[in-house]
């Protein structure tokens, strides 16, 4: 019954998740299922299926998950779209789960116009991040700035959807039919179109030899049987060949494809979230100058920094992306950037969540967590009352962004989520010192 119950968290009818959770909730008051306390993972970087999860989890799949994993706050965050954030809440104080949502886009910077930073082979384009969004509705000219974002990626993909189904024919997608079906919100990805196109030859192959011959013969590489007929490996085959630079399908974007950073941070700010650049590796000619990149993306609002750190090293071995990663945090914390982390999960593969135990990552635990914990405390102040962390009265009422940081840690280390309402209607004349009196009073 559990397991049923945890099936149907991850269907398309919203109805259907929000009964499945309440009745996994039923059978944790009536003691069938046991959940363990909070401990110090986290994850608040994860990709839903309003985006592309790679194991299909629904925002309350994720937060179900996160709470009988015990991490300490658990984030979601998709591509152009804030659609998870309300579920994602609303079943993480259900839960007594620590939770915060975020979105991610590519932006346009053109102080690295000729530079490429994250997105591989894209001069001046990277990926950029808004963490501890309030809400999902949106009034004015934010709203508008965020249903561009969903228009201008959807356009992208199915012009790109037109160029490859030139080059795969028989092989050819329906954008609507085959497409748009897989994820629930009509949010689709180059990864569902990835998926979409295996399934289709699939359906026309049928035969694994002839199935192997038609992707062996598109994608220029040898197609192993053990690839067929969605694994990781033919996936990503899939989207480096035809939809990545130098693929068939790929066109480089031109002027105007993507908003600008400053842009996004006024978005996100004026949203009510923490604009967040994102971190690779360091291996790029434009993350090479992370200095300077740090600078222009912070002179117009930037205010933490994303990393993945299972993408930066192997256990047991040291290399140059680990110790890239050391240096980026070593650079965040002098700057006091809370670091925003997780494995992103939508990619097949990815972990659920890091192993902070390996000799590799226990050192930044405590870094990880504490960014965490300031995002949390942000998403509920700003909800609660508007005193987030990049807001007027956080700048006002602290004398340096290290005080601040402490604040906002503190706060989202104390505060439980059943007692969140505690900072409902708070003013902006409310001292720091009575904010965490509040959240500590018959903690």
């Amino acid at each position: 019954m559990t397991e049923e119950l945890e099936g149907k968290l991850d269907s398309f009818e919203a109805v259907e998740r929000k009964r499945a959770l309440a009745g996994l909730c039923e059978k944790v008051e009536m003691g069938r299922i046991e959940l363990p306390e909070a401990g110090t993972d986290v994850n608040i970087h994860c990709h839903t299926f309003f985006s592309y999860n790679t194991y299909g989890y629904s925002p309350s799949k994720f937060a179900w998950l996160a709470r009988k994993a015990g991490l300490a706050v658990a984030g979601v965050v998709d591509f152009d779209v804030l659609d998870a954030l309300e579920e994602f809440l609303d079943a993480a104080r259900l839960l007594g789960l620590k939770g915060c949502a975020g979105l991610e886009s590519r932006v346009y910077v053109p102080e690295f116009a000729t530079r490429v930073m994250t997105s591989p082979g894209e001069p001046g384009i990277t990926y950029h991040m808004g963490v501890g969004f309030p809400r999902a509705r949106l009034e004015g000219k934010e709203a508008e700035f965020l249903l561009d974002l969903r228009r201008m990626a959807q356009q992208r993909n199915r012009d790109l959807a037109g160029r490859v189904n030139e080059y795969l024919r028989p092989v050819e997608l329906d954008y609507e039919r085959d497409v748009l079906v897989l994820t629930p919100s009509g949010n689709a990805t180059e990864r569902h179109m990835c998926l979409a196109y295996a399934r289709k030859a699939k359906e026309l192959f049928g035969e694994p030899e002839r199935l192997a011959e038609f992707w062996s013969g598109k994608l220029g590489v040898e197609i192993e049987s053990a690839w067929l007929s969605e694994s990781r490996e033919l996936l990503n085959t899939i989207r480096a060949r035809t939809m990545k630079r130098g693929g068939v399908g790929y066109v480089q974007p031109g002027e105007g494809a993507f908003p600008l950073m400053a842009d996004m941070n006024r978005f996100v700010a004026a949203a009510g979230g923490i604009p967040t650049l994102t971190w690779l590796d360091g291996t790029s000619n434009g993350e090479k100058a992370i200095e300077e990149l740090l600078e222009v993306s912070m002179s117009t609002g930037a205010a933490a920094i994303n990393v993945i750190p299972d993408r930066n090293y192997t256990v047991g071995k040291k290399g140059e992306k680990l110790e890239n990663l050391y240096q980026v945090l070593e650079l965040a914390e002098k700057l006091h950037l809370p670091v925003v982390m997780g494995t992103e999960m939508n990619s097949p593969g990815q972990k659920f969540v890091d192993d902070f135990d390996t000799a590799e990552l226990s050192p930044l635990a405590p870094v990880f967590l504490k960014g965490a914990q300031i995002v949390y405390a942000h998403s509920v102040l700003q909800q609660k009352c508007g005193l987030g962390y990049v807001s007027e009265w956080a700048q006002e009422n602290f004398e340096s962004v290290e005080s601040r940081n402490e604040f906002f840690r503190e706060v989202g280390s104390s505060l439980e989520p059943r007692e969140e309402d505690k900072l409902s209607g708070l003013s902006d004349e409310a001292a720091p010192q009575e904010i965490l009196g509040k959240v500590t009073q018959d903690s």
